[in-house]
């Protein structure tokens, strides 16, 4: 057992950014990821909108960035999956698979969120065969190949868009009459001559034999059915927090987002969340990185002010 002054679970923006102001004001600090550092924005091929980078950067590599700042600081980083959180006094227990444990002063909550499944028949049976969550991932396995996206959201849309650079046609299938995404988004998406719109419409089954060769398609204005023949389909409908775990130690709103105050504290002292698990409006990797700092300083300060 090891005793820290901040633990922080998750190592995506959120995370790496709270690793790196807790090492800076020199705490005693370990960041645990259960996968790689970065969390979802190394499935990202491009970003345009994290500010700094005038021509945008990859995924992958900004998150490699994040990383080294902070371990340059001090940062421990381990690849763990933390099972427990249980509290003895002011301190924190978190245990691990394997039942090792560390112990904290404080916690900071940034496991993110996870893709939302469409719940649909063959989605299960086809996933890792057609069905998939990340076109970074998977998309070069569709060359000249039909596929589709559900979903009309920005992930949606920039998915799309990158899938065109394999497949030979890209339907995006959307429960509205129009897109979610950012208007420069579908400026570009609407102009890709690869890509063709299913309006008003939902994927209510998947069918294949060895993989995927149709998605059943419902227009939920008009009731009517049709069938959309494609290879492969991304599903991009939103998100679900990584809260499982917490088995009611801190306090989540209806669809299980942690509920913070600006200063990032839950509802248990000295337990903070940052980043895309917290219940806020706008999730991205700037305001990711705003959450991650603020919580590190009201860490900082709880430590102060109890220890």
């Amino acid at each position: 057992m090891s005793y820290y002054d901040v633990v922080i679970i998750g190592g995506g923006p959120a995370g790496l950014t709270a690793g790196l102001y807790a090492a800076r004001a020199r705490l005693k600090s370990l960041l645990i990821e259960k996968a790689l550092p970065g969390g979802l924005v190394t499935t990202t091929e491009w970003v345009e909108n994290y500010p700094g980078f005038e021509e945008g950067i990859m995924g992958v590599e900004l998150a490699q960035k994040m990383e080294k700042q902070a371990t340059r600081f001090g940062l421990e980083i381990i690849q763990e999956s933390v099972i427990d959180i249980s509290l003895h006094d002011k301190v924190k227990r978190i245990t691990l698979e394997g039942g090792r444990y560390y112990e904290a002063k404080s916690i900071i909550l940034a496991t993110g969120a996870h893709p939302r499944p469409l719940k649909i028949e063959g989605e299960n049976e086809f996933r890792g065969r057609g069905v998939s969550y990340c076109a970074t991932c998977d998309g070069a396995f569709y060359r000249g190949k039909h596929v589709a996206v559900a979903g009309g959201g920005d992930s949606a849309v920039q998915e799309a868009i990158f899938l065109t650079k394999f497949a030979e046609t890209v339907w995006v299938i959307h429960r509205r009459d129009q897109l979610r995404a950012e208007k420069i988004l579908q400026e570009r998406v609407f102009s890709n001559p690869k890509i063709k719109f299913v309006w008003n419409s939902v994927v209510e089954k998947i069918t294949g034999k060895e993989g995927v060769e149709a998605l059943h398609v419902r227009n939920v204005k008009t009731g009517e059915k049709s069938v959309i023949q494609a290879e492969g389909l991304f599903i991009y409908i939103g998100y679900n927090p990584n809260t499982e775990f917490l088995k009611g130690l801190v306090k989540l709103n209806e669809n299980n987002y942690i509920i913070t105050n600006d200063n990032m504290c839950t509802s248990v002292p000295g337990i903070y969340a940052a980043g895309d698990v917290r219940n806020k409006p706008l999730k991205q990797i700037a305001t990711a990185v705003g959450d991650g700092a603020t919580a590190a300083m009201a860490a900082e300060k709880y430590i102060e002010e109890n220890f």
